[in-house]
């Protein structure tokens, strides 16, 4: 009986201790066209495994070989109301293959529009905008997910270990250029001790200039 006894407390001290464990998510910055602000219950985005089982089949042909999607979000991206896709990939066995000192596995970002004929079309890709799965550190694959709103699209990351950071690198679309640019690369950091105490740093155009989403890479450190 104390054996069993035992085991019942140390049952319920897990339960507790799981449940006193904030989210991942509930730390993420959240962003809107204009303005990086911390929230302490950001919306939870659909789960990737629910997105990729309900792959629509016209994404179907722009999987490459060896490659599975991440994530996928609707929205429109060019500002002429009708709703386009970004495709995220992972090349299949990146758990395994990638190295973020000396070879982070890539992850492909598409930009895939609609034509006049409702047909998706790639239009850009950049494979150096959302981390590889060992960026994170101790807290894992630090990808969060992707947000589209009015021609704006975000690429959402959180990591670390003692020390948490985020990072949200937005993009804008111009029609003048038909180009998306890059708009803020916003990051916060704070101690898993001492949440509330949170140092944040935003980069405009005003330090970074003119960037094309083609050109943009999150690997390298800022000038």
């Amino acid at each position: 009986m104390t054996k069993l006894t035992t085991n019942i407390f140390i049952c319920l001290l897990l339960t507790i201790l799981s449940c006193n464990q904030s989210p991942r998510q509930d730390k993420i910055t959240a962003i809107t066209a204009d303005t990086l602000t911390p929230t302490e219950n950001s919306p939870k985005r659909e789960s990737f495994k629910q997105a990729v089982d309900n792959l629509p089949s016209e994404l179907l042909p722009f999987l490459p070989t060896n490659y599975s999607v991440l994530d996928t979000v609707s929205g429109d991206l060019n500002l002429d109301g009708i709703n386009d896709y970004i495709l995220v990939l992972k090349k299949n066995g990146e758990d395994t293959l990638s190295n973020v000192i000396d070879n982070p596995e890539k992850r492909p970002l598409l930009i895939l529009l609609r034509d006049k004929n409702n047909k998706l079309k790639l239009v850009r890709r950049n494979d150096n905008t959302v981390y590889c799965i060992d960026c994170g550190g101790m807290m894992g694959d630090p990808f969060m997910g992707i947000t589209i709103k009015n021609g704006y699209f975000s690429v959402e990351h959180y990591g670390g270990s003692a020390w948490r950071w985020t990072r949200i690198i937005t993009y804008k679309y111009s029609k003048q250029d038909n180009e998306w640019f890059l708009h803020k690369d916003g990051s916060e950091s704070f101690h898993a001790a001492e949440p509330e105490k949170v140092e944040s740093k935003i980069r405009t155009t005003k330090d970074f200039g003119n960037v094309k989403f083609e050109e943009f890479d999150i690997y390298k450190e800022d000038e």
